[in-house]
């Protein structure tokens, strides 16, 4: 258990030092060399691609040992589909919180600065703007944390080498897409590290940014378990119905067999005995 709760703490850490230190890199100082305008676009697949990058570096790292959840959305949600226990679960869920604290600290060391940590925001803090009222924001986390979770869970079913990059790729994906909107958080604990160590605004949004995630991650989990999981257990069902009918004909037919074998054994130790008897009738012939 020592092994995994290190690696969720490391690859958390690595997740958001990464991730967020490459939104804070690009947003606030390449943008203050090039400009806002010119660099938006450009910065939101930068950003995108590095934290779809870095997970799957540390799946490809931790996969093999913990899993590699990183999310406590993640960890719920394997919790749901009884992937791992709940002491199991509270383990991961503390390990990642510290590891995202670590990060964000590893970041404000090297940035000289806590203002600018990559925090989750919106309304009028969001690139967006007024628009992305608490509703929107709520709405968009929900929905791609719900993306998320939900390959999470399909790829990782059975043993895939291709499971990290399939991961990666959807974590971009809902980047791309969200971080206009909030910033993209997906994870409580990418969102709780940098909000604790910048404060303010920050904390004061960070209520979204762990439920919304935490009920897309819920409503994705009992999808999965209960509709598409649910199709795969009857197929194995059904699988195992036809083995046991399998076995049953099997079973029938080595006990007609044993019953011919009983039935020809009486018939055959008569003739030995009428054999037996000729034999000696000869042998009291030649005697006398």
């Amino acid at each position: 258990m020592i092994r995994k709760i290190i690696s969720e703490f490391v690859g958390t850490m690595l997740l958001v030092f990464f991730g967020c230190g490459t939104a804070v890199v690009y947003n606030q100082y390449v943008g203050s060399v090039y400009g806002v305008d010119f660099l938006f676009p450009w910065s939101t697949i930068i950003i995108a691609l590095a934290f779809g990058l870095v997970l799957t570096a540390i799946i490809a790292m931790f996969g093999r040992i913990s899993g590699a959840h990183v999310n406590p959305a993640v960890s719920v949600a394997c919790l749901i589909n009884g992937r791992m226990s709940v002491l199991d679960c509270i383990c991961y869920i503390g390990a990642q919180i510290v590891g995202a604290c670590a990060g964000a600290g590893l970041i404000s060391y090297i940035m000289g600065s806590t203002t600018s940590l990559g925090a989750n925001l919106y309304e009028v803090e969001s690139a967006l703007g007024a628009m992305v009222t608490p509703n929107i924001a709520f709405i968009v986390e929900l929905i791609l944390t719900f993306v998320f979770v939900l390959t999470v869970l399909s790829v990782t079913k059975k043993e895939n080498c291709n499971s990290g990059v399939v991961i990666g790729l959807t974590l971009t994906l809902v980047h791309i897409f969200g971080l206009p909107f909030t910033g993209t958080s997906v994870n409580p604990a990418r969102s709780l590290g940098p909000a604790l160590l910048t404060g303010g605004v920050a904390m004061e949004h960070l209520w979204l940014f762990i439920l919304a995630p935490m009920v897309g991650a819920i409503l994705a989990a009992l999808l999965y378990r209960f509709v598409l999981d649910h199709e795969e257990t009857e197929l194995a069902y059904a699988d195992e119905v036809e083995e046991e009918m399998y076995d049953e004909d099997e079973e029938d037919e080595e006990e007609d067999e044993e019953e011919v074998e009983v039935e020809e054994e009486p018939k055959k130790a008569p003739a030995k005995k009428t054999t037996t008897t000729k034999k000696t009738t000869t042998k009291k012939t030649t005697k006398k």
